[in-house]
C-alpha cells in the first residue's frame, strides 16, 4: 500500500468539510486527522526518511503536511533540516501547514541562534507565508528574555499586508506580553504597527485566561479609534 492509498483509507467525509471550511482556497483535502498524520510520518522516520522526501507526493494537503512532519521528526544535524526546511517553505499556502511545520520544528530548541539567523531573509520577504513562517517560529520558539527585544524590534518592522501576516503578528505580541510583560508592554505603548494588527494583538491580550484583569484594563484604555 502507498502511503497516498494509506491517506485515502483514513479520509473522513465530516473531517474533510470542517477542514476545508477552515482553509479558504485550500483544494485537494482528504480529510485525515493530525495524530493519525503523525502516526504515519513517525513511521517513515523510522525507514528512508530521505528518499521519501525526495520523491514524495504533493498533490493533497495531507500529503504536504505530512513531509513537513517528517522534517520536524527527523534526527539529523541543523544544517541538513534547514536545508529541508528551505526546500519546504514554497510549498506552504495556508495557516495550518504553517503553523504544523513551526511547531515540529524542535530542533530549534537547541539551536536558537543559528536558527535565528536563518529566519531573517523569510520575515522580511514580500511573500505571505514566507514572513507568517518567520513570526510563528519566533513566537513558537524566540519568545524568552535572551530574544525579545530583538523580537519586538522585527514584529516592529514587518510591514507585509497581508492578513495572515498581520494576524500572526497581532498573535505573537500577545504571547510576548503574556511571557514578558515589562518589555512588551513598553512596545505597545511606542510603536509603528498599523492599526489593524496593534488593536488585535491588544484583543488577543485581553481575551487570554493568563492575564489578570487590572492588566487587562489598561490593555483596553491603548485601544486606537
Amino acid at each position: 500500500m502507498t502511503i497516498r492509498d494509506e491517506l485515502k483509507e483514513l479520509a473522513e467525509e465530516d473531517y474533510q468539510k470542517f477542514s476545508s471550511s477552515l482553509l479558504p482556497g485550500t483544494k485537494n483535502v482528504l480529510g485525515v486527522r493530525l495524530p493519525k498524520l503523525r502516526e504515519i510520518a513517525k513511521k517513515i522516520v523510522k525507514g528512508d526518511w530521505r528518499t521519501y522526501l525526495k520523491t514524495h507526493d504533493n498533490y493533497y494537503f495531507e500529503e504536504i503536511m505530512l513531509q513537513g512532519m517528517v522534517i520536524g521528526y527527523a534526527k539529523s544535524e541543523i544544517e541538513e533540516i534547514l536545508k529541508y526546511t528551505s526546500d519546504f517553505i514554497p510549498s506552504i499556502d495556508n495557516w495550518s501547514l504553517c503553523d504544523s511545520f513551526c511547531s515540529g520544528l524542535k530542533i530549534t530548541k537547541n539551536n536558537r541562534d543559528r536558527v535565528y539567523k536563518f529566519l531573517q531573509p523569510y520575515l522580511f520577504s514580500n511573500k505571505e507565508f514566507y514572513v507568517r513562517f518567520g513570526i510563528v517560529m519566533l513566537l513558537n520558539y524566540f519568545i524568552e528574555t535572551e530574544y525579545i527585544e530583538r523580537v519586538l524590534s522585527v514584529l516592529g518592522k514587518i510591514k507585509h499586508e497581508g492578513y495572515y501576516v498581520k494576524m500572526a503578528a497581532a498573535w505573537a505580541l500577545s504571547i510576548c506580553y503574556i511571557k514578558l510583560q515589562e518589555s512588551t508592554l513598553e512596545f505597545l505603548q511606542n510603536n509603528n504597527l498599523d492599526d489593524f494588527t496593534y488593536n488585535k494583538a491588544l484583543q488577543k491580550i485581553t481575551e487570554s485566561y493568563r492575564i489578570d484583569k487590572e492588566s487587562k484594563n489598561v490593555i483596553k484604555s491603548m485601544k486606537r479609534k
